[in-house]
């Protein structure tokens, strides 16, 4: 049969990149092209123990149906935890609770875009973010990032044209390249939206991975008109695998949200939501927390310390206060999708190519991102001594 698919997707390919990353199941393959929390920072006994609980006290609870917005505690609490740090605002807010801040995310572009209207984000920007905004047939415009967030001329310039109903930014700890944006652009990016009538999407799944320098003010704090939507997740803190995020944003924003997640799924996870709250609310949060940031602190503190030690001095790199991940750049006339190729085939480690990260995989990159929080203190070394000697071979000492 000759299969006719819609337009949303008809354009959707499968990656190149998958040719590189599916050699990542070789087991000899060290593999910095994760995304995931460290296997050491799961509270695995302490999750066992609540989940024992709720279905000794409540089973039909975690396996009955339930509403659309989440888990009423779990949404009580995250609103009262969020209003202390200025991101939630009960006279303008309401939360929906997600299938991770990835759902979150799509169900914003989904509320808010029409086919052919202007989303802008970072580019680079989370392959995730991109392929969901790609499904809706919006017209994504990347804004380059500069060392502390987008650039401003940039993002005006594309302000002007008209037609952009969202902007969609990780602050913190960007995913792919570590960045941070500081205070200074965040107000100037919020006084952008004010003044064109747009939306921004501050998504922040790694904002409580801090382990350098100082906390800076989430967008959403500074909202005083309701241009501001906010997603988070617990992937990062707690377990990917839960699937629980959650969206803040103006009251009519997360009403349309309701009604797109209803259709989608029903509701998230209810075994998780309640898992979740027991978490938050039972255990010490500020010391589980500090100790997820002993973990990435030590593992960040080692790839950059190996990365300075083996790799070419051509080679270029960030250095994150927090998150998961650090953005190498190579030469600018150099092939960086050869480089990522051998190193996988030849030295068996795996890399992932920044044009997955572009706005179009066409886009010119010569960077790279490699994820610290996955692999063993032992695999970082070996694995940075093998790439190290990769781009020495490549571009000289």
């Amino acid at each position: 049969m000759n299969y006719v698919f819609s337009k949303k997707v008809s354009h959707l390919q499968a990656s190149a990149i998958r040719e590189i990353l599916k050699f990542t199941a070789d087991p000899e393959v060290i593999s910095f092209a994760a995304g995931s929390p460290a296997p050491e920072a799961f509270p695995i006994e302490t999750l066992t123990k609540l989940s024992a609980e709720i279905f000794e006290e409540d089973p039909i609870l975690a396996l009955q149906y339930s509403v659309t917005e989440g888990y009423t505690p779990l949404r009580d609490e995250l609103k009262k935890r969020l209003e202390k740090q200025g991101i939630f605002n009960p006279e303008i807010d309401d939360l929906i609770i997600t299938s991770g801040a990835q759902q979150a995310n799509e169900l914003a572009a989904k509320v808010m875009c029409d086919e052919g209207d202007t989303l802008v984000c970072e580019a680079p920007c989370f392959i995730g973010s991109l392929n969901a905004f790609k499904s809706y047939n919006v017209n994504l415009r990347g804004v380059t990032l500069d060392d502390d967030g987008i650039n401003l001329e940039e993002l005006e310039e594309v302000m002007k044209a008209g037609g952009v109903k969202l902007i969609y930014l990780i602050p913190n700890f960007q995913n792919p390249t570590g960045l941070t944006t500081s205070l200074e652009k965040r107000k100037a990016v919020l006084e952008l939206a004010e003044k064109y009538n747009a939306v921004i999407l501050e998504d922040n799944p790694y904002g409580d991975l801090r382990f350098a320098g100082e906390d800076i003010p989430s967008i959403k704090t500074m909202d005083k008109n309701g241009n501001v939507m906010y997603s988070g997740t617990f992937s990062k803190i707690l377990a990917p695998g839960i699937r629980v995020g959650y969206a803040v944003g103006p009251k009519e924003i997360i009403q349309k949200m309701v009604v797109c997640k209803q259709v989608a799924d029903v509701h998230s996870n209810i075994w998780a939501q309640v898992l979740t709250y027991k978490f938050i609310t039972t255990c010490d949060m500020d010391k589980h927390l500090a100790s997820l940031r002993k973990i990435y602190k030590h593992k960040c503190a080692l790839m950059l310390d190996e990365i300075q030690k083996n790799f070419s001095s051509k080679v270029t790199f960030t250095r994150p206060e927090g998150g998961l991940f650090i953005w190498c750049t190579l030469p600018s006339d150099c092939d960086m999708m050869a480089f990522c190729s051998r190193a996988v085939q030849e030295y068996k480690v795996a890399l992932v190519p920044g044009s997955a990260f572009m706005i179009n995989e066409t886009d010119k990159t010569t960077s790279f991102r490699v994820n610290f929080s996955t692999p063993t203190d032992e695999q970082i070394i070996k694995g940075c001594e093998m790439a190290g000697k990769l781009s020495k071979e490549m571009f000289g000492d």
